[in-house]
């Protein structure tokens, strides 16, 4: 994900941060649990993580979510466990870079929300066309994010990667295993 030479390795913890298209803070995650990284992604746990809004407003998490970044697609996906199922909200944003403070990635308003009994919504949509005429979004940026709105929603419509059951089963699994080695320590 970057050229840096020491990328976390899993259970490290690393701090998330978005920003908007004017390099202005939008929000910061502190703490999330890293449970795999390879050259193309990092996948994470967030679980009761602070976090700081660019206002400065802060809460906690809520409840685990497995958290994906891919730097080859223009979205991150955050699957909420909750009791009654798993709910995710996929961020419409620019491929996640890693340096030595944090993951970072530009958020450009557009969200999917996935329900646990499988409705999708598309949230944010005034917000998007309000800041891209503030901010001047390129016609060439419209159209990543509409094309990777359409491969979003053809991979939650076909259970793709964190879509499915089974990853996330793995990945919470394996965030499980790691807290309680921490918890050990």
């Amino acid at each position: 994900m970057s050229n840096q030479s020491k990328e976390p390795k899993e259970g490290d913890f690393i701090t998330i941060k978005s920003y908007k298209h004017d390099g202005s803070l939008h929000r910061t995650w502190r703490d999330t649990m890293v449970l795999k990284t390879s050259e193309n992604m990092i996948i994470g746990c967030n679980d009761h993580t602070l976090v700081t809004e660019a206002d400065g407003r802060r809460w906690v998490t809520r409840e685990p979510a497995i958290i994906f970044f891919h730097k080859h697609y223009w979205f991150n996906i955050i699957a909420m466990i909750r009791d009654n199922g798993v709910s995710y909200y996929c961020n419409l944003a620019s491929p996640a870079t890693l340096d030595k403070e944090a993951l970072k990635y530009i958020d450009y308003d557009l969200d999917v929300k996935v329900f646990p009994d499988g409705e999708k919504r598309l949230l944010d949509v005034d917000e998007y066309a309000e800041h891209g005429k503030k901010w001047e979004y390129s016609d060439n940026v419209d159209k990543i994010l509409k094309y990777n709105v359409r491969t979003l929603v053809d991979w939650i419509d076909n259970g793709k990667g964190p879509f499915s059951k089974e990853y996330i089963d793995i990945w919470y699994n394996r965030y499980l295993e790691l807290a309680e080695r921490e918890n050990k320590k």
